[in-house]
């Protein structure tokens, strides 16, 4: 196996946006230092199922909607 090719692991804190902390070792930021989190699982619709609202005031979907509206429906 050759040697200093592999990346330099550490332990790391990792601090949710609830406040609740973890360990874990990663090759991000130097030893000891602490990751706080912007968005996670505890608090992202994608993970916790949340509605999402698609507003739309004339853009692209309503582009789209008018654009195919019509296709497929009379069957050419």
């Amino acid at each position: 196996m050759k040697s200093d090719i592999h990346p330099d692991y550490h332990t790391i804190t990792v601090k949710m946006t609830d406040g609740t902390e973890f360990t874990t070792r990663t090759t991000w930021g130097k030893a000891g230092d602490t990751m706080h989190l912007d968005i996670d699982p505890k608090s992202h619709p994608a993970w916790t199922g949340g509605s999402q609202q698609l507003l739309d005031r004339g853009g692209r979907l309503s582009r789209f909607q008018k654009k195919f509206s019509g296709f497929m429906k009379d069957g050419k």
